[in-house]
């Protein structure tokens, strides 16, 4: 008797450890600071770091060139010669001209992409018929160099806008596609049978259960597919030259080559490299953090 009388403490004891434990997690998830960082916090954590690699990499390369070790401007111009460079091109009103000529075909390319790769992605995860045919070509063109549709595209449309546009969906939708489909690859079964318990199915279902917890994984694809989009259009403004195009980034890039300046050609990558990141930062980097936030991964900004 007093054996079992010491089972049911002893059980007693373990049930109201355990719910003082419950209770302590979720006391502790309570407590866990959800609030925005502050203006200097931000500036610390975030902006100064990559402001103090730049200038590191720029320190390195003045004094590359200041203590001779690339004794030859033909192939490593300094910092102040770049910066003449760019310089020259805001007094002559072309600067903002070059970017805008590329930054606008990228953008309108990767909308157009969107808008193809979407559907299409849907698509491939959800009839595996059409995986089992397509999704072994999207992976293949993946992996094809955005530079080999130049060529092709020439060809057949010609030098014009169209051409780019063709290049940039050539490269940008299949990553779109197969983002998508991994999204969707790893959305829970239970997930789409509560769906279609509620009655959401077929393109119901698509946009209110499967696009949804896709997310994670198409605004990858997204990324990467913008990234494509960058470089599928700088490899054909490099190779394609024409005064109807206008000049973008590739075509100020391959002007350098054939004028053999290497300050403008470091303008050039310079310029490439700080509008693929101001794109990353100002639209994908935020897309991310909210579709974190939303889900509770991530509690501060």
């Amino acid at each position: 008797m007093a054996s079992t009388d010491t089972t049911a403490v002893t059980r007693e004891d373990r049930q109201a450890d355990d719910t003082a434990g419950l209770e302590a997690g979720l006391d502790a998830l309570e407590s866990v600071e959800t609030g925005r960082t502050s203006l200097r916090q931000t500036l610390l954590q975030k902006v100064l770091p990559p402001v103090v690699a730049v200038l590191l990499v720029v320190l390195v390369w003045q004094l590359l060139v200041s203590l001779k070790i690339v004794d030859d401007p033909t192939k490593l111009p300094a910092p102040s010669d770049v910066w003449a460079e760019i310089e020259e091109s805001w007094l002559e009103g072309e600067l903002l001209g070059y970017i805008w000529t590329s930054v606008s075909r990228g953008l309108l390319g990767f909308l157009l992409a969107l808008v193809i790769g979407t559907p299409l992605g849907l698509l491939v995860a959800r009839v595996k018929f059409v995986r089992a045919a397509i999704g072994p070509i999207l992976s293949g063109l993946q992996s094809l160099p955005s530079v080999a549709w130049v060529p092709p595209a020439v060809i057949w449309l010609g030098l014009n806008n169209s051409m780019m546009y063709t290049v940039i969906l050539l490269g940008a939708v299949p990553s779109i596609a197969n983002g998508l489909v991994s999204g969707v690859d790893q959305v829970p079964p239970l997930f789409l049978r509560a769906g279609r318990t509620l009655g959401a199915t077929g393109l119901k279902g698509a946009w209110h259960i499967v696009m949804p917890a896709a997310l994670p994984g198409y605004v990858a694809g997204m990324k990467q597919g913008w990234a494509f989009s960058w470089r599928s259009l700088m490899a054909a403004e490099i190779i394609a030259s024409s005064p109807d195009l206008g000049i973008g980034l590739g075509q100020l890039l391959e002007n350098g080559r054939n004028a053999s300046s290497m300050s403008l050609v470091f303008l050039a990558i310079i310029l490439i490299l700080v509008v693929g990141i101001a794109i990353d930062l100002l639209i994908f980097s935020p897309l991310e953090r909210r579709i974190l936030r939303g889900r509770g991964l991530l509690v501060k900004n």
